[in-house]
Order: C-alpha cells, then structure tokens, then sequence
C-alpha cells in the first residue's frame, strides 16, 4: 500500500499497520483493574519501612518486591503512554496516562525511604547479609550502584519532598507536548506552481527534502514563523524545564545539573566534554560538507531550507514499508540467524505502529515492554523511513535481548548506550546496500544519507549537547532564559558548526522552540557518541565475523548489569577516548571527498 496524502483519522487506520496494545492488557477494564492492584501495593512498601537494614531476609523481600512492582508499572506505563501517543488528541486516553502518572508519583513518594534506608547499612553488616542469604548476590550490583551516590542521597523526609515533586518536574515536558504535538498548527506550504503541501511534524522533513526550492523555504517560513508566534511561551517553559534540573541538583548536592544527570548512569562528565572538544576540531570537515552542499545544489547563497535537499537528485522511488522491512531483515543477516529471528517476529506480530495518523505523536521512538517492544513510526517513504525502521528496531532488540536475559533489575540499559544497537543497524543496511547499487546517482543518494546522518548525528546532536550545557550555566549564574537569549545562543552554535559558507537565517535561531529532547535531561549527547560506538561496532562486525557479532550480542545482551562505558568497552569500544568520535568523523571527511569525486563524474 502507499503512505495516504493527509493523515487520516486514527479511527480509520487498519489494523494490521497498528501496534498491538492487547498484548499488554486485553482490554481497558484488564488496565484499570492492574492500576488498583498497584494502588493497593503502595500501602504494603509501608511494612518495609524503617526494617531494610535489620536482616538480609526482609532486604532481599523488598528487593524481589520491587521488581514485582516494577513489572507492573512498566506494563501499565506501556499502556497508558503508547494508547496516549498514538492519538495525543484523545482526551480519555491523556486521562488514563494522567491517572497513572498521578500514581507513580504517589508510589515513589511512599518507597522514598529505601534508598536512605539502603545507604544506612554499614558495610560490615551488608556483607554479613550476603553470606547469611545467597540469593541476595543477584542484587549486589544493584546495591552498589545505589551506595556509590551516597553523598548525593537525602534524608528521608527529604526524599519523600523530593518524591512528592516529581509530578511537578514533568509539567514542562507535558506542557511542550500538548503545545507542539496537540495544539500547534502549520499553514500550508506552497511550492512553484502554487500548489498547497500540508506541513506537520511529519511532513514538513520529507518536504524540505524537496528538489522545489520554493516549496522548501514556504515550508521552513510556514514551521518557523508559526514558533516565532509562541516563542516566549516556549522560551517560558524550556526556562521552567532548566530551572526544575537545576533545583534538583542543587538539592542534592551536584555542582550542576550537567553532573547530575550523567551520574545517574555512572557516565563520567569528562565524556560529555570529549565529545564537544573532538567534534569542535573536527568542524572543518563540517565546514567543507557545507560548501560541497552549495556546490552541487549549484546555489549562490546555501540557507537554512537547503540543508536537507537532497544533494544528488530527488529520490522520486516510493519505498513500501514491505520493502524497508525486507531489506532491513537482509542487511541483519550478519548478525546472525537467532536476532533475525526475532526481527521478523517482531514484523509479524503487530510491534509497530506503522504510519501517521491525526493527533500520532510525531517521530519515531522504541519502547521495551516486558512482554515485547513497541515501534512507534510515521512512515512516508522515503529513504529516512527506511533508514528509521532498521533504526528502531535496534532498539527493539536490544531492548528484548535485555529483558530476555537479564533479571529484572538489570533488563532496563541505560541511556548511554541507547543509541548503539539502533545506530548500528543504520550501518549495516547501508553497509548492504551500498554495494548493490551500482546508478552513480543512486550511490550518491545512498552516501548523501550517510552524510546527513553524521551531520545530524554527529554534529547536530552535538550543537544541540553544547546548547543545552550553555542554558544550563548561563541560568546557574543568574541571566533569565529569554527568548532572545536563547535564540542568541542558538544562532551562534548554527554560525560556529555550519561555517561561513551556510547564510544563518534569522528563522533557525528558533529551532530550539521545537526539540522535544531539550526536555530529557541533557539527553542528546548520546546520539552523537552512540553513533560513533555504532560505526565502529559495525565496521568490526563485518571485518571480523563471529567473534565481533558475540561480543556485539553480549552487549544486546547486558542491560545495566555494568556501567555503561564498561559494556561499550567489552564490545570493542572505549568511550573514555576520542578515538571513537576522531575515526567516525574521518569517515565523514572520507565521504564528503568520494561524494565531490562521484558527482563531479560524467555520465
């Protein structure tokens, strides 16, 4: 089937291109009855409290407790947030997730005391508890991750305080969804002729990747100047989404709020760091993909509306979701028969929520259910979407891997390496498909993507990790998150990546009005040293064979049972260098030198 021209009601959508939520409850009734059986646990966290440290048998009971619990809110989170994603417009499902997130809150305040409680437990006594209950072992990871952010845990009651305002530290993020996802509206586009294009979160990248340079720059104004509209209220809630980091890293402790959320997963900050320092050196090559993109585009000023089209020709090709999902299967083949095995179960059985619909929350994200993991996608394709599927379904199965072999207390990794198995994929298909495509255009196609995905893996997820430690450090010290200050720090970062070469439009000074990952906690970082991780991860997998994929699928494999810079460096890569970062961008310089050569061939 092709993709419809407009989204469709969500009502109208087929079946069989919809995620199977039944899986996870049968029915709403079956959800409702699970959420009172969580309700009706909090009440028994009670018995445990101010008990943890008297013996090993009561720590080990409320441990095993805590993953039942913990099954049961990542079902019921499931439920409530894929049933509210894929209809944001639904009032009753935003209901739902509403009531359960009301819950969740009222569950952490009320187990708020453990990790005091936890960290209370001399050393000594700890050990005796392993020896006196062997069972307790599987939990000592667990355990010293808790202890070793021990001068960063509170009190009890100031826990609970803490506890209590998580509902709080949500709002921006549930503000900016409502408003970008539920409320905004776009004029259409119109292109050469004067034909009218509807732009949404959907469509407006697959327009911009048009060879219509008119239609491009209507959709870049119609998107823009829409933000430009509601900027100080954007400016307002990104500022509230800064402030909230801030305070709680203050209140526990941290020198800032950058520290505080990378000592979560145990990443140290000097990553974060390397990670800016290695791609400012490497901008020149940056910079040289920018002037060839001007040169082949054959323009006399490159703007911000030309940086996705396409710098080989428009792909005209339709690529059917059938079609992405079998090359994507193929191009896994070197990861063996057992992972695609469970690849093309997951096609098979409805873990994907296909194609856009009105009121679909936009992009492209992987859950990890237990009982499997959700694919949302937006499907259009293009070579992006095809690109996607392989994308997610990295997370996918590393999500399932982790469940399937990890105890529940380690299956959920961390987001450090969240990017690597789905970054990995990419690599792989394009691996595959590069050498069946011998059309010198369809070749640059190809490469013109690979190109596109470290600039807005690599360069741009980096810009982005530098935007945010700047808005971090100018609110610590004391200058209000305007809108004019923060576009002033974006439009500086656009001139300082995208070089002298690239007109910085006044409209893209307001880009960051409409990332959702401003809001995930100094997320993005991890794109850019996931995709390096997942370049070289792949490029060891088809040079070695057997021994790469074991440790590859050994990684899959671990969920948390390590910090994360240790199971990247048992597959085969230390991120604590910037070996990674150098070798992935050199690759980037190789390509952007074999595309100015390929098209600059006759045909």
């Amino acid at each position: 089937m092709s993709h419809p021209a407009k989204p469709i009601p969500r009502s109208e959508v087929l079946t069989e291109n919809t995620w199977a939520l039944e899986d996870l409850y049968a029915t709403e009734a079956d959800f409702l009855a699970d959420l009172e059986t969580l309700k009706g646990q909090i009440p028994e966290l009670e018995r445990y409290k101010d008990h943890l440290g008297t013996d090993a048998k009561t720590l080990l009971s409320y441990l095993r407790f805590c993953d039942d619990v913990s099954l049961r809110t990542d079902n019921l989170a499931n439920y409530a947030c894929r049933l509210a994603d894929q209809d944001t417009k639904n009032a009753h499902s935003q209901e739902l997730r509403g009531k359960l997130f009301s819950l969740l809150v009222e569950l952490d305040s009320a187990s708020s005391f453990d990790t005091p409680e936890i960290l209370s437990i001399p050393d000594e006594a700890l050990e005796r508890f392993f020896q006196d209950e062997p069972d307790l072992e599987l939990y000592r990871t667990h355990l010293n991750q808790i202890r070793r952010r021990k001068a960063h845990i509170l009190s009890k009651e100031e826990e609970k305080i803490l506890a209590l305002a998580g509902e709080v530290s949500q709002s921006p993020d549930d503000i900016f969804s409502m408003l970008n996802d539920a409320d905004l509206t776009f004029p259409d586009a119109v292109d050469a002729k004067g034909e009218k294009h509807p732009i949404t979160h959907g469509t407006f990248i697959p327009t911009m990747q048009s060879t219509d340079r008119v239609l491009r720059k209507s959709a870049f104004e119609s998107l823009y100047h829409t933000y430009d509209h509601i900027k100080n209220t954007s400016a307002a809630v990104l500022s509230a989404q800064v402030k909230q980091l801030q305070f709680l890293a203050k209140a526990r402790h941290y020198d800032s709020s950058l520290e505080a959320a990378l000592d979560v997963t145990n990443v140290p900050v000097s990553v974060y760091r390397n990670l800016i320092d290695a791609v400012r050196q490497n901008l020149p090559k940056m910079h040289k993909y920018v002037s060839l993109r001007k040169k082949l585009l054959g323009v006399d000023e490159l703007h911000f509306y030309d940086i996705y089209a396409p710098m080989a020709g428009e792909t005209e090709t339709y690529i059917p979701y059938e079609t992405a999902k079998q090359n994507t299967y193929d191009a896994l083949a070197v990861l063996g028969d057992d992972y695609r095995r469970i690849l093309k179960e997951g096609f098979d059985n409805r873990w994907v929520d296909v194609y856009e619909n009105i009121g679909k929350r936009s992009g492209a994200y992987s859950a990890g259910a237990k009982v499997h993991p959700y694919v949302l996608l937006n499907y259009a394709g293009m070579l992006d979407d095809e690109f996607t599927v392989a994308h997610e379904m990295g997370h996918a199965l590393h999500s399932y891997l982790s469940n399937k072999y990890q105890p529940q207390v380690y299956s959920d990794y961390v987001i450090f390496v969240a990017e690597v198995a789905s970054t990995c994929n990419e690599a792989l298909l394009m691996e595959y498909l590069l050498p069946r495509t011998t059309d010198r255009i369809q070749r640059g196609q190809l490469i013109n993507y690979f190109l596109e995905q470290f600039k807005g893996t690599i360069f741009r997820q980096t810009m982005f990790a530098e935007f945010e430690e700047t808005i971090g450090k100018l609110h610590a010290e004391g200058q209000a998150l305007t809108a004019e200050t923060l576009c002033s720090v974006y439009r500086k970062l656009n001139e300082d990546y995208f070089g002298p070469d690239m007109v910085v439009d006044d409209e893209i000074a307001l880009e960051w009005a409409r990332i959702p990952h401003f809001f995930m906690n100094y997320y993005v970082y991890q794109y850019a040293t996931g995709y390096a991780a997942a370049i070289a991860l792949s490029r060891r997998i088809l040079k070695e064979g057997e021994p790469a994929v074991r440790d590859y699928l050994r990684f899959l494999s671990g969920g948390c049972s390590k910090d994360p810079v240790s199971l990247l460096k048992d597959a085969g890569v230390d991120m604590m260098k910037p070996d990674a970062i150098n070798d992935a961008l050199a690759l980037f310089g190789e390509l952007v030198e074999e595309m100015d050569a390929l098209m600059s061939e006759k045909d």
